[in-house]
């Protein structure tokens, strides 16, 4: 009897297993199945965050494809990519600093392109008295008060550079020098305004546009500095096909448009 019931469990033990190995052995998940999407990484001037991050998820969308945004002061931004900071694209608010990546063969030079545009302007506190400011001494002397004026630092910063070319020309960098809190980046400085930190801001138009606590006061005329454009391109150790698919989607109409909604003027 013993020996009869061993034989049956044998023989459906075989039975089984000869089943599953019929059915092939089960797959384990490649090691790389779960593997993260592709990224592009990104250094771009700080007066880009709202607008970049929209083109970013419509970019996310449309390709799959994540970017990693790092924003600052162009010229900071400059100096890290020489410094071997991985970046595939860059985004500067000036030409100088491309130029400065350019000389160092540093980007590729066939890939740049003048991307955007901007207006400056002087922002004050919502809550401020001033409407309007006047571009005369005793009305910046006036609105400044025993205060700052917050603006980039005119040495690396493209903001303060243009505001630094326009008080000149106008004949008010006297008055304003002494008074300035400058800042490593033009969101600083557009911060210390909406805080109530400074009663005066030198910034771009769209940075005042996407913060509810300030206002424009005052537009600089447009040829009183350089003009304000936004160089792109590719650096030189850009990565895979993801960061030229990345600038095709920017300089496209869609992506265009995208900047334009915030303010930005956009080439053609």
């Amino acid at each position: 009897m013993i020996r009869l019931l061993t034989l049956a469990f044998t023989l459906t033990f075989s039975l089984v297993a000869a089943s599953v190995f019929a059915e092939g052995p089960v797959a384990s998940p490649p090691p790389n199945a779960q593997a993260s999407a592709p990224t592009v990484t990104v250094f771009a001037a700080a007066s880009l965050k709202n607008a970049l991050d929209t083109a970013a998820a419509a970019f996310k969308a449309k390709s799959g494809i994540e970017l990693k945004i790092s924003y600052a002061g162009s010229m900071a931004l400059a100096k890290q990519i020489e410094s071997g900071a991985p970046a595939d694209v860059f985004v500067s608010a000036d030409a100088a600093s491309m130029d400065y990546l350019a000389g160092k063969n540093l980007i590729r030079a066939d890939t740049r392109a003048d991307f955007l545009g901007n207006v400056l302007v002087v922002v004050a506190p919502k809550s401020s008295k001033l409407e309007k400011l006047a571009f005369t001494k005793d009305a910046l002397t006036q609105a400044i008060g025993s205060g700052k004026i917050a603006t980039g630092d005119p040495a690396s910063v493209p903001v303060g550079k243009y505001a630094k070319a326009a008080l000149e020309k106008l004949g008010l960098w006297s008055v304003a020098e002494p008074n300035f809190a400058f800042t490593d980046n033009v969101r600083a400085a557009l911060n210390f305004v909406a805080r109530d930190e400074a009663p005066l801001g030198i910034v771009y138009l769209t940075d005042a546009k996407s913060e509810p606590k300030v206002k424009v006061v005052a537009t600089f005329p447009a040829n009183s500095h350089p003009a304000i454009v936004y160089p792109i391109a590719l650096t030189a150790t850009a990565q895979g096909d993801g960061a030229a698919k990345l600038l095709s989607f920017l300089l496209s109409k869609p992506g265009k448009a995208i900047f334009a909604e915030q303010g930005f003027s956009v080439s053609h």
